[in-house]
């Protein structure tokens, strides 16, 4: 359903325990059975998931013939960081399909991780499209055309038989009809539906028979966690924290994450902020029966005052695995 979304408050910012700043925002959790366990805000308005779309787009890929496994399927569906073993990944996709970097529709960019970019800069390289952080993606999409005969000029292109392909994938996995179609900022088609819609595509991911082109995404990106993300990104730790956790971000304060079992939580940040993704996420896992010890490391980053800490994002008390509201 396309209209402004009705969102509420979903973490505090918590200075000196007076609350300083408060993010609005969506969050969902489903249970193992699919039904929703929790929701604050709009799940059902239609929203832009970015990134957290990718693990759909990948099962789209290779429904359609994809060969990729392991790492370079993990890359498939990454927002990866730029470092050289990403490059590296990206460089064998190409290579696999036959093509080159020159033949990528992704917009040029330097590395996603800002150690890596600052390297890049120091160095003089200049932005490329296998360094910006969608070129797994975009190799894929390459490779998968060139399996099915398809054009490979306008692949990007919503009306092309590869981006059909992920608009039928994206309406089976979410059970909704695509809402819209825009342009993501890589240049691929961004498709539409409701943060309902996309825990509920994750959740089927991870749920999958093993074998499947769902369980072959889902095992590549858990094997593989930093290969969909990078050294030291709080997704990538996630799922090593968490057993058997499939996690995905998005631009724009967007996440996803799902168990084995089926259960799966959505989270959507109004104003995009990161420093409040992390902690809600975490929270509505908690929620959602993961073990809070587990999730301990991704409670926030404190906020400091004089170089100390004096106060931290916290959920709001419907979702603060510990009640502990404005504290």
């Amino acid at each position: 359903m396309i209209r402004e979304p009705r969102h509420v408050p979903v973490a505090h910012l918590i200075r000196g325990g007076i609350v300083e700043g408060v993010h609005y925002g969506s969050v969902v959790v489903l249970g193992a059975d699919g039904r929703t366990q929790l929701r604050l805000g709009d799940i059902e308005a239609a929203f832009h998931p970015r990134s957290a779309l990718k693990p759909v787009q990948a099962v789209a890929m290779v429904r359609a013939g994809l060969p990729l496994t392991g790492e370079l399927l993990s890359l498939a569906a990454a927002s990866h960081s730029g470092e050289e073993r990403h490059l590296a990944g990206v460089r064998r996709i190409l290579g696999a399909a036959g093509v080159t970097e020159d033949d990528l529709r992704n917009v040029p960019d330097l590395p996603y991780d800002p150690v890596v970019r600052d390297v890049w800069v120091r160095e003089g390289r200049p932005p490329s499209r296998l360094a910006q952080n969608c070129s797994g993606k975009h190799a894929a999409m390459l490779y998968t055309c060139k399996v099915n005969g398809w054009p490979l000029e306008d692949c990007l292109d919503p009306a092309h038989p590869l981006q059909r392909a992920v608009a039928g994938t994206v309406e089976d996995l979410t059970g909704q009809t695509v809402a819209g179609v825009t342009v993501d900022g890589c240049g691929a088609p961004l498709f539409s539906v409701s943060l309902y819609g996309l825990a509920r595509a994750v959740a089927r991911i991870t749920a999958a028979p093993a074998g499947t082109p769902e369980a072959r995404v889902a095992d590549a990106m858990r094997a593989h966690a930093e290969m969909a993300s990078g050294s030291g990104r709080d997704i990538a730790a996630l799922m090593r924290a968490v057993p058997g956790l499939l996690a995905k971000d998005g631009f724009e304060g967007v996440q996803v994450a799902a168990l084995p079992d089926g259960r799966a939580v959505a989270v959507k940040i109004a104003d995009g902020a990161d420093r409040a993704r992390v902690p809600v996420a975490a929270a509505a896992l908690a929620r959602a029966g993961v073990d809070p010890a587990a999730l301990a490391a991704f409670a926030g980053e404190p906020l400091l005052g004089g170089g100390e800490p004096v106060g931290r994002v916290r959920p709001v008390g419907a979702l603060d695995p510990f009640g502990r509201a404005c504290a």
